[in-house]
C-alpha cells in the first residue's frame, strides 16, 4: 500500500531516469495524469499515454532525452502527507537559477511556478524538479 503516490510518481521517473530506462508505468489517477501534463508542457516528459481495462487503467510515461542524457535529474518532494508545505504568490522563486521548476496544486489546477506566479495564485508546494 503505497501512503504517497505522487512521491512514488516522482520517484519513479527520477529512477528510470537514472538507469536510463525510457519508459515508467504507474497507476494512474487524475492527480498524477495532471502532473505527467504539466511535465511534459515542461520538457521533462515526451508523451503520456493512458492504457489498461476500465477498473485497472495505468499511466505510461515516456521520458525525455538530450543525446542520451535524460532531462530529470533530480526530484525533491516538498509536501507530505506528515507535513503539508503551502506557498503564496511572493514566496515562489526560480528554481536552480530557472534550470528547475516547482510544481504546486492551485485552486486553478496543478501548475508550475512560472505559471502560478503569472496567474497570481499560490497553492500547495507539491516538489522540485530539475
Amino acid at each position: 500500500m503505497v501512503t504517497d503516490p505522487i512521491s512514488n510518481f516522482i520517484i519513479s521517473l527520477k529512477n528510470a531516469a537514472n538507469t536510463g530506462k525510457p519508459l515508467v508505468r504507474v497507476p494512474h489517477s487524475r492527480m498524477k495524469q495532471s502532473i505527467a501534463e504539466v511535465l511534459e508542457r515542461e520538457g521533462f516528459i515526451a508523451s503520456i499515454d493512458r492504457k489498461g481495462k476500465k477498473a485497472r487503467t495505468f499511466i505510461e510515461v515516456e521520458l525525455a532525452f538530450d543525446n542520451g542524457i535524460p532531462r530529470v535529474h533530480d526530484v525533491k518532494r516538498l509536501s507530505k502527507p506528515s507535513k503539508r508545505v503551502y506557498y503564496s504568490v511572493r514566496d515562489i522563486v526560480p528554481v536552480k537559477n530557472g534550470y528547475g521548476h516547482i510544481v504546486l496544486s492551485t485552486p486553478q489546477g496543478i501548475m508550475t511556478g512560472v505559471e502560478a506566479r503569472k496567474a497570481k495564485v499560490g497553492g500547495e508546494a507539491l516538489f522540485l524538479i530539475w
